[in-house]
């Protein structure tokens, strides 16, 4: 699971296995994972996050879209 950022408690990763799913990250904080995709920036998947901080995970992604985008075609179509 390569991470790609880390930003404050937050740790955005991706999977290896994730290569036949579409753009996306995954953000971790504790025992706790949120799944966004990418282009658009959109929740796909929560365990455990209530939504303030939610909305700031996805500030955050939206933030950092490009470099995420970069980074996934470059783990995965590299």
């Amino acid at each position: 699971m390569p991470t790609v950022l880390r930003v404050g408690p937050y740790r955005l990763y991706f999977h290896s296995g994730d290569r036949v799913e579409p753009p996306h990250v995954h953000v971790g904080r504790d025992d706790n994972e949120v799944k966004f995709w990418l282009h658009p920036v959109r929740l796909h998947h929560n365990e455990g996050f209530r939504s303030a901080e939610l909305r700031r995970i996805a500030e955050l992604v939206q933030e950092h879209e490009q470099r995420l985008l970069e980074a996934w075609r470059g783990y995965f179509d590299g």
